[in-house]
């Protein structure tokens, strides 16, 4: 578990698709610490198992079932990446419940910047998610907890202040680009209790 609060940008060393699995690369410091072999690492806030551990970073080997249900397929050699060690027992819990497992992938529509912040619009990849998102409540973009601040038809928009867009890779977002959503945990539960006692 996670709470979507970047602890550094990372970059891609390599990514390798197999057949079955792809091997993805990447080059960290900050993370590195405290975590090994068997370890897990949000990536761009996709929850994946480090394989191997070097001095200057890690290696995941990344299944068929999480290129097809994430943006990872899309990272190329030098891509930065958002970076997270898990939450961890009495630690401080300073963004939301984040679980690192993708529930689907938006594209950015529009990002408009208004001095020294942003306004970004997302499209969804479908109408299920739409229920999940309310005004102000949290969403993960890519891995970094974030504020709902208007809904549209198939859409949703975040406000990011100057420091999210520096320490981040979301302060390079550009439209038509794919990014990671996972909608608020509590809000998939609520929505689950409710649908199986047929109230929904």
């Amino acid at each position: 578990m996670f709470t979507g609060i970047v602890e550094e940008l990372g970059a891609v060393r390599a990514i390798k698709v197999g057949s079955r699995v792809a091997t993805l690369e990447i080059d960290a410091a900050v993370t590195v610490e405290g975590t090994d072999v068997g370890g897990s690492i949000a990536v761009n806030g996709v929850c994946l198992t480090v394989v191997d551990r070097r001095p200057g970073g890690f290696t995941f080997e990344v299944g068929p079932e999480t290129l097809s249900r994430t943006a990872l397929a899309r990272l190329a050699a030098g891509d930065p990446v958002n970076l997270e060690r898990p939450l961890r027992f009495g630690g401080a819990l300073g963004g939301h419940l984040v679980l690192g497992h993708v529930d689907g992938v938006g594209t950015v529509d529009a990002v408009t910047r208004v001095e020294s912040t942003a306004r970004v619009r997302i499209t969804l990849p479908g109408r299920e998610l739409e229920p999940l998102l309310i005004p102000q409540g949290s969403v993960a973009v890519d891995g970094v907890s974030l504020t709902v601040a208007a809904l549209g038809d198939l859409s949703f928009e975040v406000m990011l202040i100057p420091h999210t867009l520096a320490v981040t890779t979301l302060g390079r977002l550009t439209p038509g680009q794919a990014t990671n959503i996972e909608v608020d945990v509590i809000g998939k539960y609520l929505a689950r209790s409710l649908a199986l006692r047929g109230t929904t």
